[in-house]
């Protein structure tokens, strides 16, 4: 008899922005699978399997197998699930192994696009939301960089070299710029500047770029 897999989002990073449906979950399930930093936030966990990036699929997979065994199996994803988060990935490998869709739950986070939109007064839904991560083409940016909408997006690499890449295809080094580093976080900084000292700065790569 398969176990159920639940998807939590686990909001940008610090304690304070996990939902108290979150921690509930993780508290009730078998096992928790995540990074080690996103396990941490969860002060009742009662089998952890953490992961660095090269093994999240393996740890993923070994998550779904549990499942299949018969778990509660939780699957700790950064921000919310559905962006740049584990969802097609965990959906993609159930599929795989015939595990039940109807088993799987998602709880939603709080995204870091969405704290940084919050940061910066920003009504992100008439906005440009994109992602990044993980992808080495970026040119989708270039058909909505000047529509006329503010772009929130999650840098590829870099945050200078997303910068430079957009002052190379013609963007004006004067355009406003906001990067958010590290939201949520006791060091968490807000930098508002021009794209071109934004491509000449260095940023960690726990960043939002918000294009003016």
């Amino acid at each position: 008899m398969s176990g159920k897999i639940f998807i939590i989002g686990i909001g940008p990073g610090s304690k304070e922005y996990l939902t108290v449906h979150a921690m509930e979950c993780v508290k009730n399930c078998d096992y928790t699978v995540g990074s080690i930093r996103a396990i941490e936030l969860f002060s009742d966990v009662q089998n952890k399997i953490p992961f660095n990036v090269k093994e999240l699929v393996d740890k993923l997979k070994e998550g779904v197998e549990l499942a299949i065994d018969g778990n509660k199996v939780a699957i700790l994803s950064t921000g919310d699930p559905g962006f740049s988060g584990v969802l097609n990935t965990v959906l993609r490998i159930s599929d795989e192994t015939n595990f039940p869709k109807e088993n799987i739950e998602v709880i939603p986070g709080i995204s870091s696009l969405q704290l940084a939109a919050a940061r910066c007064h920003i009504q992100w839904d008439n906005a440009n939301v994109m992602t990044f991560h993980g992808r080495e083409n970026i040119d989708d940016i270039l058909p909505v960089i000047n529509n006329g909408k503010i772009t929130i997006a999650l840098p590829s690499r870099k945050v200078k070299d997303m910068a430079q890449f957009l002052l190379d295809n013609g963007v004006d080094e004067s355009r406003k710029v906001v990067v958010c580093e590290r939201l949520s976080y006791p060091d968490e900084k807000i930098v508002e500047s021009t794209l071109k000292d934004i491509a000449n700065s260095e940023f960690t790569y726990m960043c939002i770029m918000i294009i003016y």
